[in-house]
């Protein structure tokens, strides 16, 4: 696999965002009839403040018998993530790969020049590598001890 590929081939660009404000059951219910797992928050001049997950969700679920009620009250703002972690939308695929790899994350919003234009997931990836086969790469002697690297090309259609 060329990892040099870029991400911005495989992001969704088309993305459902929510509001610090928006009421959290409205978000709940957009999470659910969209089928996804989660989504950027951005403020009124469209920066990325936090990400909304289907945890983030349960847990106002899990709220409503703590406090003796049918569910938990607030908005999108009192259950997000702030914490967000983020990829460049020139990163490479290896690159985006490594950092799913070794985090907690199924998914990273994408920034260029700071702007939010899109968002990258473990499928995604998954579907980019998808579109290579494996070969052999030879690996140097001075290699025998280290962990043998794999090479991809791109399928060709037939």
């Amino acid at each position: 696999m060329n990892g040099n590929e870029s991400i911005s081939n495989y992001m969704t660009r088309k993305l459902i965002t929510f509001q610090p404000d928006t009421d959290i059951w409205e978000a709940l219910k957009m999470i659910v009839k969209n089928k996804i797992s989660g989504a950027p928050v951005i403020n009124k001049s469209g920066k990325l403040v936090g990400m909304l997950s289907e945890v983030d969700c349960i847990r106002v679920i899990l709220e409503g018998p703590y406090n003796n009620q049918p569910g938990g009250q607030g908005v999108v703002k009192d259950y997000m993530n702030h914490g967000v972690s983020t990829i460049e939308a020139n990163t490479t695929l290896m690159e985006a790969a490594f950092s799913f790899a070794h985090s907690k994350y199924k998914r990273f919003p994408v920034l260029e020049n700071g702007k939010l234009v899109g968002q990258l997931s473990r499928s995604d990836v998954l579907r980019a590598i998808s579109k290579y086969r494996k070969t052999e790469k030879i690996v140097p002697d001075s290699w025998k001890n280290r962990i043998p690297m794999v090479q991809y090309t791109r399928k060709h259609n037939s």
